[in-house]
């Protein structure tokens, strides 16, 4: 029997006609459905809810949210990488020079930079950035953490009131990650792109410690997860493949170029999971990750595709090879580790 989807409507006539003819004013090509959902889902809020706490709630995350894509999407075909750190980092510690020469070269590769936009660390990246190369994610706290005088375009400034839509938007628009040592907050940030990572919340991704010379904070952080969490298998031993350590800016712009070497992005069609190459793998090496990866599959082997029908009626990537396979959707730590084999193809 076939299921039946209810609409998604207000149930008052005037509400949904309303609601209707403004989607349809409003939108642009493809988006009026979604459109009329999310102004039904205000109507519902100012129906159902008194409580003008959760009404500022809302709206602030809507403008928050609205406004940052609004200054990313103009870049959204540059890749970006997101600089985590210490606000209270010297500009002669090893971690700020680190930062600054990581920043740098890395935009020299194209690259640009995203940083929380405050001192420390953070202002470490966008000095090292250069002008026009950089972003800066500033949270406004009690004791007003200042924007660092290094973001020459202050419309790539973005003030946020709550660290959660901050958080997603440092996520959902960079493409690689870089820890710093730091405090309470690049804990929480280095955590949690980890975690979304190990429950395929987010694409994968580089993930890159960034250890200072002398310094042994990762070396640290790294017993204790292995010593606390691996041993007590509160995680998998192949969880530690999600994230690398870097001694050197040199050595971390070789680990985040060497991770989208062969590998270019990911997606879930249909049951399958994809994953889309830069150039088509060897013989050799497709028998040899049937074999090796055989543990994290469903049913069937890992096998080359063109692009499916979804990813052709949306434009995306048609052009690039794939691999196809039915993943268990589980053991992303062994999905980094097949991305890195796949990665070293010649």
């Amino acid at each position: 029997m076939k299921r039946t989807i209810k609409e998604y409507k207000v149930f008052d006539k005037t509400a949904d006609d309303s609601i209707a003819k403004l989607a349809s004013l409003c939108s642009l090509d493809n988006t009026e459905s979604l459109m009329q959902e999310i102004l039904t889902t205000c109507v519902k809020l100012g129906m159902e809810s008194g409580d003008i706490g959760d009404l500022k709630l809302i709206n602030n995350c809507l403008k928050e949210l609205r406004y940052s894509f609004k200054i990313f999407s103009p870049y959204r075909d540059a890749k970006k990488a997101v600089i985590f750190g210490s606000a209270r980092s010297g500009k002669d510690s090893a971690e700020y020079k680190m930062a600054e020469e990581f920043a740098e070269k890395m935009t020299n590769k194209g690259y640009m930079v995203v940083t929380g936009g405050g001192s420390g660390v953070m202002e470490a990246g966008n000095k090292g950035a250069g002008p026009g190369k950089d972003f800066a994610l500033n949270i406004r706290l009690p004791f007003e953490q200042k924007p660092n005088p290094y973001l020459d375009e202050k419309e790539r400034l973005i003030n946020f009131k709550y660290f959660f839509t901050r958080k997603l938007i440092f996520i959902k628009e960079t493409d690689a990650t870089a820890l710093f040592p730091g405090g309470f907050g690049t804990n929480d940030e280095g955590f949690e792109a980890l975690t979304l990572l190990q429950t395929g919340k987010s694409r994968p991704r580089p993930v890159i410690l960034m250890e200072p010379k002398g310094s042994t904070y990762w070396a640290g952080w790294i017993r204790f997860v292995q010593e606390q969490l691996v041993k007590s298998r509160f995680i998998d031993r192949h969880d530690l493949s999600l994230f690398q350590v870097a001694r050197s800016s040199d050595e971390a712009v070789e680990q985040i170029d060497a991770f989208y070497n062969v590998y270019h992005s990911l997606r879930y069609v249909e049951g399958l999971t994809v994953l889309r190459l830069n150039k088509p793998l060897s013989q050799r090496v497709l028998q040899s990750i049937n074999h090796d990866f055989k543990d994290i599959l469903t049913e069937g082997g890992i096998e080359p595709s063109p692009a499916l029908r979804e990813e052709l009626e949306k434009g995306e990537y048609p052009n690039l090879s794939r691999l196809v396979m039915k993943f268990n959707l589980r053991d992303y730590g062994r999905l980094f580790e097949l991305i890195r084999i796949i990665n070293k193809e010649d």
